[in-house]
């Protein structure tokens, strides 16, 4: 009862950090499938500029909580 707030914290941040890897993970391959094609589609250019805007705010509100989010 007396801990219950850290422990929700740090849950959070662990989600927030697993959240933030998949991200990155997604991005990466959104940007090289991009980078290979001929002709992008804008559905695709819209798909990477959305998924790179979430993996940038996920860094931001780790900055915010106070955790590394890139080890």
């Amino acid at each position: 009862m007396f801990g219950r707030k850290k422990t929700v914290k740090k849950e959070m941040d662990r989600e927030l950090l697993i959240h933030i890897k998949e991200l990155k993970r997604e991005w990466e391959n959104l940007n090289t499938i991009i980078e290979q094609s001929i002709e992008p589609s804008e559905d695709g250019l819209n798909d990477l500029a959305v998924v790179k805007a979430k993996y940038f705010y996920l860094l931001r509100e780790a900055r915010f909580r106070g955790i590394n989010a890139l080890s």
